[in-house]
């Protein structure tokens, strides 16, 4: 069968490698992302279209799925990696406003691409939607309430859509990535050293030591996870939460 793929965050970062893994694979992509900028460089790849969308808009999600069902005459996979890391700050120093946009990205994306999506899968009676949640929604994450929070549901959106749409031949799972090295982390390590007075090294020494491999992962590392969910060799697998991480032994410090 042909893969038809859509990847929300596909311009940047795990949304970038998993777009990449596709298209070696010769799969048709289409990426929706809120950055114009990165969306004008990928788009210029052959056999990948995109689109410029906010996943927390439900217009903007609309186009894009007519824009990316027009380019590419179907849907088998949808990749759901659009989020973002919401505010570094004990409970009662987070604004409504910070929570509610952290979850409208993080949790309201995926609802409204899957909600999309479906009707298409249901059509055609197979497919796969991946959610990228975290190992903070297996755990939890001090000073990133909103964070963590959005990452929980999202696994149990997963395991509800898996039970619905198991029927009609769609798998559904979530990939957890623990700490992904790259600019985004980079940045998550930088607001937690200033909010704790320490280091940025001391932060980053202490990521690795929760790991058991006491590394970082890579964006390649999930990429790769996903090419498996989304093939054959997973044809059996649906409504399960996948840690990426190196395998996590302390919830103190986690990020997706």
């Amino acid at each position: 069968m042909d893969q038809k793929i859509i990847v929300t965050a596909g311009a940047s970062g795990i949304g970038a490698a998993i777009v990449d893994k596709f298209l070696s694979e010769g799969a048709q992509v289409h990426v929706a992302d809120i950055d114009a900028n990165a969306i004008a460089i990928v788009s210029e790849q052959s056999n990948l279209t995109a689109s410029v969308t906010d996943v927390s808009d439900e217009a903007s999600v609309a186009n894009m799925f007519d824009a990316a069902l027009n380019n590419m005459g179907g849907l088998t996979t949808l990749v759901n990696c659009a989020g973002i890391a919401g505010p570094t700050a004990v409970v009662e120093n987070i604004t409504l406003e910070q929570w509610r946009r952290c979850l409208a990205v993080n949790l309201d994306g995926a609802f409204l691409c899957c909600r999309q999506a479906v009707p298409y899968l249901k059509k055609a009676r197979a497919g796969s939607i991946i959610n990228i949640s975290s190992t903070a929604g297996l755990m939890g994450y001090p000073l990133r309430s909103p964070y963590a929070s959005s990452k929980w549901a999202l696994i149990g959106l997963t395991k509800t859509l898996a039970m619905e749409l198991g029927p009609f031949g769609i798998r559904v799972n979530a990939i957890c990535p623990g700490s992904v090295d790259g600019p985004r982390m980079d940045a998550v390590i930088a607001a937690e050293a200033e909010k704790k007075g320490l280091e940025a090294r001391v932060i980053r020494e202490r990521y690795t030591a929760d790991s058991s491999l006491r590394t970082f992962i890579s964006v390649e590392d999930i990429a790769n996870m996903v090419a498996f969910l989304t093939s054959p060799l997973a044809a059996r697998v649906s409504g399960q939460a996948i840690p990426v991480d190196g395998h996590i032994v302390n919830a103190g410090s986690l990020e997706g």
